[in-house]
């Protein structure tokens, strides 16, 4: 179980195709900040269908929009 589980979840639940959420939005889902692992753990959310499309340290946000199909 990845321990991001929670926030992959909350992301595939939306019915938006584009989800846009702070750093602060994220530690609230999760109950501890993001780390350096994230860019690991990112991969995850390949399998359910979204990617991570941005991350901006100087909005402190990240964008994560639903995979196209081919």
């Amino acid at each position: 179980m990845s321990k991001y589980n929670n926030l992959w979840g909350n992301i595939v639940s939306s019915s938006e195709d584009k989800l846009t959420l702070s750093f602060e939005e994220i530690k609230e889902i999760l109950v501890f900040e993001i780390d350096h692992s994230f860019l690991t753990y990112k991969k995850e959310l390949l399998e359910r269908g979204f990617e991570c499309k941005k991350i901006s340290l100087k909005d402190n946000k990240i964008i994560f929009e639903k995979r196209k199909e081919i």
